[in-house]
């Protein structure tokens, strides 16, 4: 079966959109269901990875708050920001999740290219990272996931055009020294739509 690529245009509660993973993750597993990678806005709010520590929720309650059971710390989605839960048979793709993750990053590495955007990854830091000068780098994208027999679920989310000062209520990801940024933030203004024809052009170069 083909990877299926699905696209939600309205925002999705988070309970619903980790209800879908379960179940797909199950089918995937069981041969039932094909691969997929789901493009999606949520509405405002963090989820905690389960790294988090409670301190670094700064505003618990500001916008409500989801255990989302990926590794990680806490996070920040809502509109304007591109979720992509990416569903794999990592079994199919050489049962090594640390090449997953690196294939992750390398897939938003090509597809902030294609806006101009050079992103960086970090060796201690999980992420895409852009560097603005004088030491600074910002975070215009998270990487969270889980793997349940070898099927991943969760993903990444890429700052297009959020609110940036939704971030404040959290300490993202347990990085207090580094700021937020988004491709608007950066001077490139793409629609999601755009952004989400970048994703799916950028996939075959990095996951074949």
């Amino acid at each position: 079966m083909e990877l299926q690529w699905i696209i939600s245009q309205g925002p999705v509660s988070y309970p619903e959109a980790l209800s879908f993973m379960e179940d797909r993750v199950a089918a995937i597993r069981d041969g039932t269901a094909a691969e997929c990678v789901w493009l999606l806005e949520h509405p405002p709010l963090y989820t905690a990875g389960t790294s988090a520590n409670l301190s670094d929720l700064l505003e618990p309650d500001r916008f409500p708050v989801f255990n989302a059971g990926r590794g990680g710390q806490y996070t920040y989605h809502g509109p304007g920001q591109r979720v992509a839960y990416v569903l794999l048979d990592l079994k199919k793709r050489g049962n090594d999740i640390g090449a997953y993750i690196q294939n992750l990053e390398e897939w938003l590495i090509a597809t902030l290219d294609r806006f101009g955007v050079k992103a960086v990854k970090r060796k201690d830091r999980v992420g895409l990272w852009v560097e603005r000068g004088m030491g600074r780098e910002d975070k215009i994208a998270a990487i969270g996931v889980r793997v349940r027999r070898w099927v991943s679920f969760h993903g990444i989310a890429l700052n297009v055009d959020p609110d940036l000062s939704h971030f404040s209520g959290i300490v993202p990801c347990g990085i207090k020294e580094h700021g937020v940024t988004s491709l608007w933030d950066l001077g490139h203004t793409p629609t999601i739509e755009e952004v989400d024809s970048a994703l799916i052009a950028s996939w075959p170069m990095i996951f074949g």
